[in-house]
């Protein structure tokens, strides 16, 4: 490993995303364009070049940080596939897909006891499921509509016919609602919502197969670079990423790492583990956070914040689940704290815009705090060396209310 007072001056970063349907280019737009702003703010300089061919999708970056010259090699571990093809459901399937995900939160008790932990997410998870049986009211309502319309022209057509052809605006009127609904979804997120939700609910909290075997791919790839001469690797796992990056890492240390290995670091963001976890089987995850949460082969950072509604903000992934074992050691539960770090104004201009929020971690602060992401990914320290003296937020919830705990012998 690399001695812990030797700057970083080489450092690779795989980025896992959560849910997105997006290609990864959107990423390191974010990245060109925040990093730039935050480096502005904190006097110092960063800059972005593309990646020359390659099978991963990433960029290089060059930074002046804290008087050191740093460069990064950043991937995007790229699921996106994956997702797309799990949102490419019809009308009628996606309310079913609400049936048996509700069903499999309710009758378990998972949606209960989350509910213990942050209103927030719970809120998240059941917008979905109101908003889409509100659209389906409306739906109804219109054809109804229509079929009325058309029976008071009786009279005029026949009886038989106005029911007809009623009948027939009806079902279009009906079908037209939920296809504009459907159509509009980039404004309200509705089936987004319900096709992430309902992915991890499928299989109970278990890993569908096709992801499975790409997190085989993913764990491959962070291994490889593993033996690289570099000073750090860094995993970042963002929203539902950061469950993701929980068990292939569990797996790269359960196989053994290279005996001269560069720091690992773990930064998970904006997680909502618990929406796994707390799911009956979700076996590996459960398995995996325990075993992961007391390893020194890495440093564990989770930051999260109360201000962020999609994420379990300031919750230990690991006791809240209830599988933090006698010798726990991470993860180190921060807050990013964005009513601290963001300006009166700018958090004016954010504070409703949920899903902005939701990738805050990813952004520039105008009011900076310990924690900055450039400065993290691309700066001449380790994230164990970042944070060795940062004690963990004093809100933070660690008591068990899950009530599936079950691990693999």
């Amino acid at each position: 490993m690399s001695s812990p007072h030797r700057p970083v001056a080489t450092r690779r970063v795989f980025y896992i995303p959560g849910y997105d349907p997006i290609h990864p280019r959107r990423y390191r737009e974010l990245y060109r364009k925040e990093s730039a702003a935050q480096a502005a703010i904190s006097g110092y300089e960063i800059a972005l070049s593309a990646r020359q061919g390659g099978s991963t999708y990433g960029w290089h970056v060059e930074a002046q940080i804290e008087g050191a010259s740093v460069r990064s090699e950043v991937d995007v571990l790229i699921w996106s596939d994956i997702v797309r093809g799990s949102m490419s459901n019809s009308i009628p399937a996606t309310y079913l897909q609400l049936i048996r995900t509700a069903w499999a939160y309710i009758s378990t008790g998972a949606l209960f006891r989350l509910m213990r932990l942050r209103k927030g997410p719970v809120i998240a998870a059941l917008y979905p499921v109101a908003f889409l049986l509100l659209q389906l009211a409306l739906a109804v309502l219109a054809g109804i509509t229509a079929l009325r319309l058309c029976a008071r022209a009786s009279d005029m057509i026949g009886e038989a016919a106005a029911l007809g052809i009623g009948a027939a605006l009806g079902l279009v009127a009906f079908a037209g609602v939920l296809r504009w609904f459907k159509a509009k979804d980039a404004k309200f997120f509705a089936y987004y919502l319900m096709h992430d939700f309902a992915y991890s609910a499928r299989y109970g909290g278990a890993n569908p197969p096709e992801l499975e075997a790409r997190m085989d791919e993913m764990r491959a790839q962070i291994a490889a670079a593993l033996a690289e001469d570099v000073d750090e690797v860094l995993i970042v796992g963002h929203s539902s990423g950061a469950h993701l990056a929980v068990s292939i890492l569990a797996d790269m240390i359960r196989a053994g790492l290279p005996g001269a290995a560069p720091r690992l670091s773990f930064l998970s963001l904006g997680q909502v583990v618990p929406m796994v976890s707390f799911l009956p089987r979700a076996v590996r995850l459960r398995t995996d956070l325990a075993y992961l949460s007391a390893r020194e082969e890495i440093t564990w950072v989770d930051v999260t914040a109360p201000g962020d509604g999609c994420a379990f903000a300031l919750c230990d992934p690991v006791a809240v689940t209830g599988v933090a074992p006698a010798d726990k050691r991470w993860p180190l539960v921060i807050s990013a704290a964005f009513t601290q770090t963001l300006s009166p104004a700018r958090w004016r201009a954010l504070r409703w815009r949920f899903f902005r929020l939701h990738f805050q971690y990813l952004c520039a602060f105008d009011r900076p705090g310990d924690y900055d992401y450039f400065r993290i990914t691309a700066g001449p320290k380790t994230l164990g060396e970042r944070f060795q003296v940062r004690a963990p937020s004093k809100s933070r919830l660690e008591k068990p209310v899950n009530r599936f705990r079950s691990m693999a012998s």
